[in-house]
């Protein structure tokens, strides 16, 4: 939301270019922090690599401007041919709207929802089972921070979203997925209480993340904190707000013990 004084006068020229229809959102939010602070604003929008033509057609308008933004995503040429037909400052913003990049083989992939930027080897196989639930569906961004997370490291992840207290009949109809788990990531809220209610059902380790999202008496996330700290359920661990990072390193972790123990069980057998 902006709060602009329509009396105040804008000035100069800037000038917001996008690449494609999905840059827009980004390009948007150039725009309107550019008024707001002052300045006079024009816009571009739809004119990538792919029908140039279009961009070549408005290019005085490139000549008057007094600095250019340019939002792209895809492979980002979009700029540089900017820069070669403007004599103004160009400045480039690459979005997350594209199919990932190329580094030696592997792909760098943008996870929006959990705001990471990923390189895996497609190639390596993922192991054991860590399983992330969700208490609603405001705490999907943290989960999936902890879901990509885990499976960068090599973790096998399966999630389930939206089964809070609530509803927990959700959750209790997927009960048996609890039980073949190695450990279970708990992403929740509100209240928080979630991660008790998995801690009495599962039988393996559990950790507790608490998020932000709530109303004013859940303080940013602390009343889910404080109750996940005073869990009454054995074998639950907490992470810090919102840190979905951390959640997911540490639930590959787990997973990999097991897997080690597992491969050890595997060859005393066969030693026997």
């Amino acid at each position: 939301m902006a709060i602009r004084d329509p009396k105040r006068q804008l000035r100069g020229h800037v000038l917001v270019i996008t690449a494609g229809t999905s840059d827009i959102p980004v390009a948007e939010e150039a725009r309107v922090t550019a008024e707001v602070m002052g300045s006079r604003v024009e816009t571009i929008y739809d004119v990538g690599v792919a029908g140039i033509h279009r961009l070549l057609e408005r290019q005085s308008r490139l000549m008057q401007a007094r600095v250019v933004v340019v939002v792209a995503g895809m492979d980002g040429a979009l700029p540089s041919v900017v820069g070669g037909l403007a004599s103004c400052p160009v400045v480039a913003v690459p979005t997350s709207r594209g199919y990932g990049a190329s580094f030696g083989g592997l792909r760098a992939v943008y996870h929006d929802e959990a705001r990471i930027v990923a390189i895996r080897d497609p190639k390596r196989q993922l192991r054991g089972h860590v399983l992330v639930i969700t208490a609603g569906t405001s705490d999907i961004p943290v989960a999936e921070e902890a879901r990509v997370t885990a499976e960068v490291m090599g973790s096998r992840v399966e999630t389930i979203y939206d089964v809070g207290v609530a509803g927990i009949h959700r959750l209790l109809e997927r009960q048996s997925r609890l039980m073949q788990a190695r450990v279970v990531v708990v992403v929740a809220g509100m209240d928080g209480a979630l991660p008790s209610v998995v801690g009495g059902l599962a039988s393996c380790p559990v950790v507790a993340v608490p998020t932000s999202r709530g109303y004013g008496a859940s303080f940013g996330g602390l009343a889910a904190l404080l109750t996940m700290l005073n869990s009454c359920a054995a074998g639950v661990g907490v992470m810090n707000i919102d840190n979905g990072y951390g959640a997911g390193c540490l639930a590959h972790r787990i997973n990999v013990l097991g897997e080690r123990h597992d491969e050890r069980e595997v060859r005393d057998k066969r030693e026997r």
